[in-house]
């Protein structure tokens, strides 16, 4: 869009059309590459603005766009300013040329032209530019917190996986030295009396050796823990058993936790180790946040033991008081350790605050775990995915596209507007010329110079001077009597009498006529003559 001055006097520019249509040209250059050469493009856009004010809206187009694009607050204003700066001296150096007035004009319009075309934009898209990149950021540290949930939760999978085979590695391997133990004995013992005997007792030891030596090869590279677990917390045949679970109940109640523990069914003594060590620690990282994140609570222990279940609840009511300050949010990385033990064994495991404002564990586990069973379908929970938005419909992405040009177009139609009232503003403010007085009448002058002088012809000023005038020049083709008041002529003690009325001055009272006669179009005379008053009014005012 150009705009126009033409209707404007001072802001009418008249540079020849080839230098116009290559301004015109460089400037839509520019808009095109603006994207690719931000910087370059602005400073390069507001030097030719300066020479062709009508380039105002694509100049503002490639300011908003490089404001947006720059993401350095001092690169930004150092480049508008710079841009403002050049629009300014270009358009004072220009305006003389293009005889849309002085300097100094020129230096108003440049701030003009850079208040509407240059600053506003700017700013615009500097705003623009900022809610882009905090967005940017706000899904970079939410996709970067969403994978540090992941990696956390996988570590205290394999963590609680690496306790699992270090508890699996001492099992085993004290069962597999008590059967090397034994063999050796046995071999011994039938060094003499059945020497058959004996070598298959020293093959069964041999083989239960290979069995520790692959054994410690295969579990070795989950990495072994140390053992850091003392008292109730050490790792023995009576782990998970009642007398086990009523320890860590009584631990409890000795540091101040009012602890009810009930037992349905069995002892677990003569289930599996895994299955007993599972229990064990479901019910000592409950009681641990217990202590942890609601002391002084009531904490209630349930172990339901039936032929096909093991069943677990730790349930602690609200808390009389809030944890201190220093404890923090818990991780959740104890509860997807545990959630990773007892998935291995084929259970579940659900934690999740109470309606009274309590925290509730319950666990199922299989008294009998399947060794067929594959570890991955044992009801492990995948891993969530990152949340990513849902794929836009067509019609969708052609109203958001036609939203966003008509909100371009909107705006490009409002700073129209502003800078045309801005200059029309600053054009109104401008100093007008001085008044000149018209020249007085010369012989030589032409008739429209003359007219434009004195005024036009008029009849009754003619009329006065008819049968009255004097003889006219022989060459002259033409006289002018011009309208204008002649000086009214009355004697001097007439004028000072205040008793006498001037207009009825009988005889005395005489009206000056000026006469201009014309050789063709040229001012050839001058006369100046008096006619005798013939009525009351002066005869301007019977015009």
């Amino acid at each position: 869009m150009l705009l126009t001055y033409s209707t404007m006097e001072g802001f009418t520019p008249s540079p020849p059309v080839l230098p116009l249509l290559l301004l015109s040209g460089a400037i839509l250059v520019l808009l095109a590459v603006r994207r690719r050469y931000p910087i370059t493009s602005l400073l390069g856009a507001s030097a030719f603005l300066g020479a062709l004010p009508a380039a105002g809206l694509p100049v503002a187009v490639i300011a908003y766009t490089t404001a947006r694009q720059l993401a350095s607050a001092r690169r930004r204003t150092s480049v508008l300013f710079g841009a403002t700066g050049l629009l300014v001296v270009v358009a004072a150096v220009v305006a003389p040329l293009y005889a849309a007035g002085s300097r100094s004009f020129g230096f108003g319009l440049g701030l003009v032209l850079a208040a509407t075309t240059l600053l506003v934009p700017g700013l615009v898209g500097t705003a623009r530019g900022q809610q882009d990149r905090l967005l940017r950021a706000l899904g970079e540290r939410a996709a970067a917190a969403e994978e540090a949930r992941r990696l956390a939760e996988s570590e205290s999978r394999t963590h609680e996986r690496s306790r699992i085979a270090a508890e699996m590695h001492d099992l085993v391997g004290h069962r597999l030295s008590l059967i090397s133990l034994h063999s050796g004995g046995l071999e011994m013992a039938l060094g003499k009396e059945s020497p058959e005997l004996r070598d298959e007792a020293a093959l069964v030891r041999k083989a239960t050796g290979d069995a520790m030596r692959e054994l410690r090869e295969v579990l070795g590279v989950l990495g072994p823990l140390g053992r850091d677990d003392t008292g109730t917390g050490a790792l023995t045949d009576a782990t998970g058993t009642r007398a086990d679970i009523e320890a860590l109940a009584e631990e409890s109640r000795r540091v101040g936790i009012a602890v009810a523990l009930t037992w349905d069914g069995p002892d677990l003594d003569v289930r599996p180790a895994m299955v007993r060590r599972a229990v064990h620690r479901v019910v000592r990282e409950s009681l641990t946040n217990v202590h942890r994140y609601a002391p002084g609570s009531h904490v209630t222990v349930a172990v339901t033991h039936t032929d096909d279940r093991v069943g677990l609840l730790v349930r602690n009511g609200a808390p009389p008081s809030p944890p201190p300050a220093t404890t923090g949010l818990g991780t959740g990385r104890g509860l997807t350790g545990l959630r990773e033990r007892v998935s291995l064994l084929g259970g579940t495991l659900d934690a999740g605050p109470t309606a009274s404002g309590g925290f509730a564990v319950t666990a199922d586990i299989r008294p009998e775990p399947d060794p067929e069973a594959d570890p991955a379908d044992t009801g492990e929970p995948a891993p969530e995915p990152l949340p990513q938005p849902p794929p836009a419909r067509s019609f969708d992405g052609f109203q958001r596209r036609a939203a966003n040009a008509l909100t371009g177009l909107l705006g490009l139609a409002g700073l129209a507007v502003l800078m045309l009232l801005s200059l029309a503003l600053f054009h109104s403010a401008r100093p007008g010329s001085p008044y000149v007085p018209p020249e007085d009448p010369r012989i030589g002058m032409s008739r429209e110079e003359v007219e434009d002088a004195v005024g036009s012809d008029s009849s009754v000023v003619r009329a006065a001077a008819t049968g009255r005038e004097p003889a006219r020049p022989d060459d002259v083709t033409r006289c002018v009597y011009p309208s204008l008041p002649g000086e009214h002529i009355v004697p001097q003690h007439v004028r000072d009498d205040p008793e006498i009325d001037a207009w009825t001055y009988d005889g005395a009272a005489h009206y000056l006529i000026t006469r201009y006669c014309f050789r063709g179009d040229e001012l050839a005379a001058i006369d100046r003559f008096t006619v005798p008053m013939v009525s009351q009014k002066p005869p301007w005012e019977a015009l």
